[in-house]
């Protein structure tokens, strides 16, 4: 009887490992840690790394200096991290927060889904659409908006859309970090705008599974991110506008696809970055940066040299 339930006591650990193995909810557990793998339904990212490895915050290499506060760049297949600096430290990310702003947007309406621009939306200013109150554009429309010039009017507009009030919209925002199991970020608006008494913050950590989660998933985020230029056209609804990409590298380094640049004085520069070549593909975050675009490509050029890739590019005077 003893050997009967041993027996199936074993088939029954093989089955429910060969179970979790293949939803993706358990990997090996490693020296390195790990970026788990999102399926189109849910983001297996709880006890992301591996406790045993104490020095994941810092990754450093002696050939690379940056004057980022915080900085990350990852295997995007594996989930490799090749470069850490202060990877668990809670810090402003400025409009590189508006990559949750889109997320919540694709997972909530339909790109086709009219917003009216509201007077609050218009008032906000620093970066913007130039949207006029009283205009009607879809949630599209919006979102090239919101992620190419880093119009705080178009993510309002998009948060008030789609929740009533920009912060119901923000609740949702942190929901959905939650949702994804992170616990080092939190939001106070859907635009990254620096608020008086109000600390809003992430890691390099988080927005770094953030952006894999919503590149992975949305097909939509990939193609708006990664797009120079973009001309939408009067209607009866609203004016024309004609929008260019504020990612610096887009055009500047091969194999940058995108995904968002952000400043205010509190977070410093930031850049979020997503790079293929050579058939290895890289997301790299810099936090606080003097110099972003020169140091994410370093980080680049370390991270692609790492498998034997060499990138050619003009240099770090981009």
């Amino acid at each position: 009887m003893g050997r009967v339930i041993s027996v199936f006591l074993l088939v029954a650990i093989i089955a429910g490992g060969a179970y979790f193995y293949y939803k993706g909810d358990v990997f090996p557990q490693t020296s390195t840690p790990k970026i788990y793998g999102v399926s189109s339904d849910k983001a297996y990212i709880n006890n992301w790394f591996p406790k045993a490895n104490p020095n994941w915050q810092n990754r450093n290499s002696e050939d690379i200096y940056i004057s980022a506060k915080s900085a990350m760049i990852a295997d995007y297949d594996s989930g490799e991290i090749l470069f850490a600096k202060n990877g668990a430290q809670q810090l402003p990310a400025a409009s590189t927060i508006k990559i949750m702003t889109a997320l919540v947007a694709l997972e909530n309406a339909k790109l086709s889904d009219k917003f009216i621009v509201s007077e609050y939306a218009v008032s906000i200013g620093e970066n913007s659409m130039l949207l006029s109150a009283g205009e009607e554009l879809t949630l599209e429309e919006l979102l090239y908006g919101a992620m190419l010039v880093s119009g705080n009017d178009a993510a309002i507009t998009i948060a008030e859309g789609i929740a009533g009030t920009e912060r119901a919209f923000v609740e949702m925002m942190n929901e959905k970090a939650k949702e994804i199991g992170l616990s080092d970020t939190k939001y106070v608006n859907s635009t990254g705008l620096d608020e008086d008494g109000s600390k809003q913050y992430t890691t390099v950590y988080d927005m770094v599974t953030i952006t894999r989660y919503a590149w992975e998933n949305y097909p939509k985020f990939r193609d708006i991110t990664s797009t120079y230029e973009k001309y939408i056209t009067a209607t009866n609804n609203h004016k024309e506008y004609l929008l260019y990409n504020d990612t610096n590298l887009l055009t500047s380094y091969p194999g940058v696809k995108g995904v968002k640049p952000g400043f205010t004085w509190d977070a410093g520069w930031c850049l979020v970055t997503y790079a293929e070549s050579g058939g290895k593909k890289l997301l790299g975050v810099i936090l606080g940066s003097e110099d972003r675009r020169g140091e994410m490509v370093l980080l680049l050029d370390y991270a692609f040299g790492r498998f034997g890739i060499t990138v050619e590019h003009p240099g770090l005077d981009l």
